[in-house]
């Protein structure tokens, strides 16, 4: 994630303000330009941006709801921005736990758009695409009793969630009972939208023989496989070729899981390069790393790499000084980071039916 000002006193700001700190200015977030705006409104009941001259916005209509800070130009016919037009169901925002649920939900959603939109992912909604597009269905679990809870997945382009996700202390009960090392709400996301991708970049391109040299056959049998996870757990020595236990479920979830990581890893290198950081380490012979590039820019996935695995083991070092859990508590193992190339050179088009580009 980049890091961003007002541009009316220059005073740093992050994605998810709608208010500069400094000097109060409203703040909109211009998805296309990856900017932030500071603005005033003006006599029609618009917005205009100073810094802009000539141009005038207003808000997405969730940003009445304090779950969104994106703007659009006045001329557009659209009542939501980029990254809400994808939702298909919200929970009952009259209850004030779903909305307050709801809006974290909206916080990571809108990163993960962030993100696709960075790497140039292709988003269509169910306006472009009626039976495939990607939309989000938040869900509230029933009344107890009077029904199965929710369960987050992904079925034809509509990811539902969970909305109890959103309670940190019924997600962490979950990652604890599950033996997971890591869940978070952005986590969710980033996996579901790879079960989406998978239908769209593997499938629908026909890179299915290019996918399964990787992954693995996709044409084993899900619900036995995920029957067989469940009982069994992952097989002995996981370790050395996935991401995690629950990637060795299925080749799907496999993709899904390291496309997740993958997107763990660009944002993170994009945050840290924000910020200037560097890993130099006092002792002679450890990892170190200076992020001098664009982690989402095109070319080869191994700048990537090599800066990512020093800075874990920094981060993941200054996490136990905190006496907390480690940032990134995972291990990349030599197929695991062949998996994540291949989702480099997928995300970049450098994959050519028939044939793995050099």
């Amino acid at each position: 994630m980049r890091l961003f000002k007002c541009d009316n006193c220059d005073h740093v700001v992050h994605f998810e303000n709608d208010h500069c700190e400094h000097c109060r200015r409203r703040l909109g977030y211009i998805a296309p330009e990856f900017e932030m705006a500071a603005l005033q409104p003006d006599a029609a009941g618009h917005w205009h941006a100073p810094a802009r001259p000539g141009r005038s916005f207003r808000f997405c209509e969730n940003a009445e709801l304090q779950a969104c800070n994106w703007i659009l130009p006045v001329s557009s016919p659209d009542r939501y921005c980029a990254a809400c037009r994808h939702n298909r169901t919200v929970p009952n925002l009259a209850e004030a736990d779903n909305m307050i649920a709801w809006r974290r939900m909206e916080t990571a959603k809108h990163r993960l758009i962030y993100t696709l939109m960075r790497l140039a992912m292709p988003l269509p909604n169910r306006a472009d695409d009626p039976q495939g597009g990607l939309v989000f269905d938040f869900l509230a679990d029933p009344p107890a009793h009077r029904g199965p809870k929710v369960l987050t997945g992904h079925d034809s382009g509509l990811i539902t969630l969970a909305l109890t996700e959103a309670n940190d202390a019924e997600r962490e009960h979950r990652r604890t009972l599950m033996g997971e090392p890591y869940r978070t709400l952005l986590g969710h996301f980033r996996h579901e939208v790879g079960h989406f991708y998978w239908d769209h970049l593997i499938r629908d391109q026909g890179l299915l023989a290019e996918c399964r040299a990787v992954f693995g056959n996709d044409e084993a049998d899900y619900r036995t496989a995920l029957q067989v996870h469940y009982r069994d757990g992952a097989p002995t020595g996981w370790q050395d070729a996935f991401v995690s236990s629950y990637a060795t479920t299925h080749a799907w979830e496999d993709f899904a899981e390291t496309w997740a990581h993958y997107l763990h890893i660009v944002d993170t290198l994009e945050t840290a390069s924000a910020f200037g950081i560097e890993v130099h380490p006092t002792i002679g012979g450890a990892p170190e790393t200076k992020i001098g590039f664009d982690p989402y820019a095109p070319g080869e996935f191994s700048p990537l790499i090599e800066a990512w695995l020093p800075l874990t083991t920094a981060m993941n070092s200054i996490n136990r000084s905190m006496g907390l859990a480690d940032l990134y508590p995972f291990v990349l193992s030599a197929p695991v980071i062949e998996k994540l190339g291949f989702i480099h050179r997928l995300v970049h088009r450098r994959i050519i039916v028939g044939r793995q580009a050099a």
